[in-house]
């Protein structure tokens, strides 16, 4: 079995919109400093380096679902400049009522993952700027931990990998 550190994207990948707005094309995300070195580091651990992400916008009609994808691969693009990779990212596009298994709080997205890399949830991480980041690490049986929004996440994975 293999272990994970599981990344909220916004806020901790890159720079939160203003509240109930979205990061709607690639122009519009931001790189939160030095996370592509984070990612890099998880690299070098032999951890796989997963995103889960609630993207409700795509419910809210302000993107569609191939935007979504667009901006996960340039991401990943950008990530191979330095040696980095994204291993996987899952994502949810329901909105609140649409009692999905995949948004989170609730842990569908990242039990899928353990599923579809025999990832060894117990000895895994979610990191979250978020409740509903943290209520899903741990409804799926990982360690969390919170992240302070748009913190350091180079500064977080550091002190876990050290752990």
């Amino acid at each position: 079995m293999k272990d994970a550190v599981f990344l909220d994207r916004d806020g901790v990948i890159n720079k939160n919109m203003a509240e109930h707005d979205y990061v709607k094309n690639w122009s519009e995300f931001e790189w939160l400093p030095d996370t592509k070195q984070a990612i890099l580091l998880i690299n070098k651990s032999g951890k796989l380096a997963i995103i889960i992400s609630n993207q409700r916008g795509v419910a809210r009609g302000h993107m569609t679902s191939d935007v979504v994808e667009d901006i996960h691969n340039k991401m990943n693009e950008e990530l191979s400049k330095t040696g980095a990779k994204i291993d996987a990212i899952y994502w949810c596009g329901h909105d609140y009522g649409d009692d999905c298994e995949c948004r989170k709080p609730k842990p569908g997205l990242i039990l899928q993952a353990a599923k579809d890399f025999d990832i060894d949830l117990a000895n895994s991480w979610m990191i979250g700027d978020g409740d509903s980041d943290i209520e899903a690490g741990k409804n799926a049986g990982c360690k969390t931990i919170m992240m302070e929004r748009d913190g350091s996440l180079y500064d977080v994975v550091a002190k876990l990998l050290s752990a």
